[in-house]
């Protein structure tokens, strides 16, 4: 049965006198693949700054499994079960694929007092979840971050998410700069998220990669949601484009030239 994750609602956000965010309202639900469709300066990365806690609101609630919770910072919607993978996947590349993985979060092994890092711990884990997130290649998780290529980086990024249990995991424009095999990889790994359990937010230019893992398109313009209920299955691509610049409007005015 289909519940609610995360309810924004009425968010605003203003930068001095820039109304950046207006009256937002967005849903997630359990066991659901959102795309966030605008052109820049839409607002989806402010948007989403305030989920991850990287930005504070102006105004507005926000419910995760319908209780009210305040995102004054990365670690509260770490704590609430948000993981944010940006594109460049806040990764340490002279850190090896375990480190990566546990960064901040590492398990000890013995006395506390030693504060000794379980590195076979960490090691068989990495091994374990590379697999699950579809990297066929027997890489060694003491393996550099930096020695991998940028899908593989993703992959990482992902599995960290997922690890941890995040109940929603955000992806921001996360198939930018990379070719079509490493893009065809972090796609299956969206569609890998919510056939796990989690739920995703997934934010792309390329609105045809949006077209093929999403569950429901959520359109936003000028610091506004204009479009909140698309379903890519019944719709095509060049309708939500049209949405997305507002043309859809004029041809409803019937002031097209």
């Amino acid at each position: 049965m289909t519940q609610e994750l995360v309810r924004m609602q009425n968010i605003n956000k203003f930068y001095g006198r820039i109304h950046a965010l207006r009256d937002v309202s967005l849903t997630v639900n359990t066991h659901e693949v959102v795309g966030l469709l605008g052109d820049n300066g839409a607002g989806k990365s402010t948007l989403i700054k305030v989920l991850s806690g990287a930005v504070p609101m102006t105004s507005g609630e926000i419910f995760v499994k319908g209780k009210e919770v305040q995102m004054r910072s990365t670690t509260d919607a770490i704590e609430n079960g948000i993981e944010t993978i940006y594109q460049d996947s806040a990764l340490v590349p002279q850190l090896s694929i375990a480190r990566n993985l546990f960064l901040g979060r590492e398990p000890v092994k013995g006395p506390a007092l030693f504060n000794r890092l379980d590195h076979e711990m960490m090691n068989e884990v990495a091994g374990t979840l590379l697999k699950r997130v579809g990297i066929t290649k027997n890489i060694p998780p003491t393996t550099p971050i930096g020695a991998l290529s940028g899908g593989e980086r993703q992959a990482v990024a992902i599995a960290r998410a997922m690890h941890f249990d995040s109940n929603l995991i955000i992806l921001d424009e996360p198939t930018n700069n990379l070719g079509v095999a490493e893009t065809q990889g972090v796609l299956r790994f969206v569609r890998e998220v919510r056939d796990t359990g989690h739920s995703c937010i997934f934010i792309a230019h390329n609105i045809h990669h949006v077209f093929q893992v999403v569950d429901r398109i959520v359109v936003m313009r000028g610091g506004q949601v204009v479009a909140d209920n698309i379903d890519p299955k019944q719709s095509t691509i060049e309708e939500v484009e049209r949405v997305i610049t507002g043309e859809h409007l004029i041809e409803a005015l019937g002031l097209e030239h």
